[in-house]
């Protein structure tokens, strides 16, 4: 049961959500009155909203403009992905102890959706269902702290880099290949190894989005 929105949740969830899929691109200008009037409520709850997300480093407050969407940290992105690449790594190693059956069912489907996803070129999608992919696996750590403290980097990560705008060129089909030997890890319960090639899977989104900066490699999402 789905626990109901005061209006300051709702506008924070339609603006970050917004900003995550990049419909409001970094340097854009968040005009209060008009998104009181789209979403019918008052500016309070919009400001609020705005409090809270500017808390997050999604929006900061630039003289006499106002509050703008927050550009992206390059450096902070690559920082930031390496010390999720330990946390995830060791989250799934502590999963693979026992991992439900369910679950394996639940990750090759998201994996098949994945490549579907790419099939039909819909980036926002394929991100989606890689972000559910990994957050499965990390739920089943049994260490309350430690996905907090995931969750909370994800967080910090979708501030800086918004979804699905990392994910270029053959790392999208890599990461599916990339899954299934995670996923036939997490089979057989191998949580040195797949703590290794977990942490690997991250740092070569890292790496990857590293060389397109430095304009090392093609950046066409589909390349023929």
């Amino acid at each position: 049961m789905m626990i109901k929105e005061n209006k300051q949740q709702k506008v924070y969830r339609i603006i970050k959500g917004r900003i995550i899929e990049r419909e409001y691109v970094p340097g854009q200008r968040i005009v209060i009155d008009q998104i009181a009037k789209e979403l019918e409520t008052s500016s309070i709850p919009v400001r609020e909203a705005i409090r809270q997300l500017e808390a997050e480093r999604l929006v900061v407050y630039k003289r006499n403009v106002g509050p703008v969407v927050a550009e992206v940290n390059e450096s902070d992105y690559l920082d930031t992905v390496r010390v999720l690449a330990l946390l995830e790594g060791y989250a799934a190693s502590l999963a693979a102890r026992n991992f439900p059956q369910e679950k394996l069912v639940q990750l090759k489907q998201l994996n098949e959706q994945m490549e579907e996803a790419l099939e039909d070129f819909d980036i926002i999608q394929f991100s989606k269902r890689n972000a559910t992919f990994h957050r499965i696996i990390c739920e089943q750590c049994g260490n309350t702290y430690l996905l907090e403290t995931i969750q909370h980097t994800w967080n910090r990560i979708d501030s800086i880099r918004g979804t699905g705008s990392t994910l270029y060129s053959k790392r999208v089909k890599e990461s599916i290949e990339e899954h299934k030997e995670i996923i036939n890890l997490l089979e057989a319960g191998d949580g040195d190894q797949l703590e290794v090639v977990a942490r690997e899977h991250k740092i070569k989104t890292a790496l990857n989005f590293e060389k397109r900066r430095k304009n090392l490699i093609d950046t066409n999402i589909f390349p023929s």
